[in-house]
């Protein structure tokens, strides 16, 4: 008993002198859970990202000339396109191409709302209707039951001020005007998201700046007929052949175009086509075709997967297929010749064969029998077989 009491205590105390890293290490092991398969040196102990496939870049061109917006807003148009769009790939490039006539045009569902506007404008300035809810200037925040009298606040004093600005950042050059840009930037950003729903655009209805503000890049062109449409196709084969984009959508209607997409189907490019038309020629010709309702109602987003999935089962029956390699089929045949030279060679050394075991089978009148029968043609047939067989032998 007195044995073990002093082992006991001859114990504590070596334990007592441990180092104190070493007691934060096994402290540190105590609480740190690893799995039992993995070794602590194990690289595996880091994370691995399993590597993503590289998306296709997807080029958008629109014809703002035959096919402009008309039921809904420029902006909630490009949106709805750019978010359909993105099931295809990764949205590079938005381009819309149109003359000054289609940005100066106004469709007649704004027309309409704009005469609407305006008759209760009238309305309310004689008192007969009260609007229900007061206007708000998101500007300075005053409230406002007329009408007339928020858009005569909103241009003596807003935008007098924005006008202010402009000709301040405009008169500075160099430090300052870098900032005056910086001090003014968020007001004028304030005016002009207020601005975009009061103020009437003075030309059109604002369809190059709802379009640009949606991050599309509009270029505007010559007043000459099939100038939109001429620009369009060269951009688009431009971007062919330098391969910037592997999926192509044209929003148009106009069958000026069938050219285009067959060119870009001939160099395994895959295409869309967006419009009204049903069974347009585009339509036919392109891979895919979405009208502005399926856009607009999100079906053309669920129908992509559908496309993309019919896209990757092309990818790879394409890849099953045959093709003729010049240097593979060379190889291939000089192996054949090499095979069929190693059996003649080992017939010629006296190796077993069925053709030495006919040689001495037969007799020496049969042989030199056969020998005349395939010295004859095929072509050389025989009325009676039995006549001809005993002449020959």
């Amino acid at each position: 008993m007195l044995m073990f009491l002093k082992f006991r205590n001859f114990s504590h105390s070596i334990k007592s002198t441990r180092p104190k890293n070493q007691n934060s290490c096994f402290e540190l092991f105590r609480f740190c859970h690893f799995d039992s398969k993995l070794g602590l040196g194990s690289s595996s102990l880091t994370p691995t990202l399993s590597p993503q496939k590289p998306q296709n870049n997807v080029a958008i061109f629109w014809d703002l000339d035959n096919k402009p917006p008309k039921t809904v807003s420029p902006f909630e148009a490009a949106i709805k396109l750019k978010t359909a769009v993105c099931s295809f790939g990764f949205v590079k490039y938005m381009v819309a191409y149109a003359n000054r006539h289609a940005f100066s045009y106004v469709p007649q569902v704004v027309r309409e709302e704009r005469k609407q506007r305006k008759s209760l404008n009238q309305l309310e300035n004689k008192g007969v209707i009260k609007p229900v809810e007061s206007y708000l200037c998101r500007v300075c925040g005053r409230n406002f039951y007329n009408n007339e009298k928020f858009i005569n606040h909103f241009k003596q004093i807003h935008e007098r001020e924005q006008r202010k600005r402009l000709n301040q950042i405009e008169s500075a050059r160099g430090k300052r005007r870098v900032m005056l840009v910086g001090k003014y930037a968020m007001k004028m950003q304030k005016y002009k998201n207020a601005a975009r729903d009061i103020l009437t655009p003075k030309v059109g209805y604002g369809l190059a700046d709802e379009l640009k503000r949606a991050g599309f890049w509009v270029r505007t062109v010559l007043d000459k007929p099939q100038a939109a449409d001429v620009a369009l196709k060269d951009h688009m084969v431009d971007m062919m052949d330098k391969r910037r984009a592997e999926c192509f959508v044209l929003v148009s209607d106009d069958s000026d175009f069938v050219h285009v997409l067959k060119e870009a189907k001939s160099r395994c490019l895959k295409t869309v086509v967006v419009g009204d038309v049903n069974d347009g020629a585009l339509k036919r010709v392109a891979d895919a075709g979405f009208s502005w309702q399926e856009i607009l109602m999100g079906k053309a987003k669920k129908d992509a997967e559908t496309v993309v999935g019919r896209w990757k089962d092309r990818d790879v029956l394409k890849r099953l297929e045959w093709t003729y390699d010049p240097e593979v089929e060379k190889n291939l045949h000089g192996m054949v010749y090499e095979f069929d030279n190693y059996e003649s060679n080992d017939e010629c050394n006296g190796n077993d064969s069925e053709d030495g075991d006919m040689d001495n089978i037969l007799d020496g009148d049969d042989v030199g029998c056969l020998q005349k029968e395939d010295a004859r043609g095929w072509w050389e047939l025989d009325s009676n077989p039995e006549v001809t067989s005993s002449q020959s032998c």
